[in-house]
């Protein structure tokens, strides 16, 4: 599929959304954790340059491919931790947020397992992946030449 438009040439629009990779990214949070729930939003959203970039980039932290093929069927496999789980529901919630809004149940749980710094540090991941799937969606941003390599933290999606 052809991209629509290239909205990398737009800096001043995407500053926003590098800013807030740099904070999710140094917030303390696992990379391992960051990538697996980026995934599954993108799996959920349909995104496949999303998907196409973190499972890349999720393999080169070390991260199994048995896991990353199960990820759609993540309440059934017992290859996640529960701090995964809770941070895997909350994804499912947020990235399904007009089904339901996000239950009180589903944030205790991840309440449980992160603290006040790490949950926030979340939520934002969330929401910034959601974001930049619909920006790649849109755009038709072309899958399957992203390649894996040192780049600034601040240019993550």
């Amino acid at each position: 599929m052809k991209a629509r438009i290239d909205y990398s040439n737009v800096p001043e629009a995407l500053r926003g959304m590098y800013q807030l990779e740099h904070y999710i990214h140094n917030s303390g949070l696992e990379e391992s954790l960051v990538h697996l729930v980026k995934m599954r939003a993108s799996q959920i959203n349909g995104c496949a340059y999303c998907l196409d970039l973190h499972s890349k980039d999720a393999r080169a932290l070390g991260e199994t491919e048995q896991r990353l093929y199960v990820l759609d069927a993540w309440e059934e496999a017992p290859f996640y931790s529960e701090r995964e789980r809770a941070a895997l529901a909350l994804t499912d919630a947020v990235t399904r947020i007009a089904e339901g809004h996000v239950p009180d149940a589903v944030f205790e749980h991840a309440r449980a397992h992160f603290n006040e710094q790490e949950l926030t540090a979340l939520v934002f991941t969330l929401t910034t992946i959601n974001a930049w799937n619909r920006l790649a969606i849109t755009m038709r941003t072309e899958v399957g030449n992203y390649q894996q390599k040192a780049r600034p933290v601040s240019q993550t999606a």
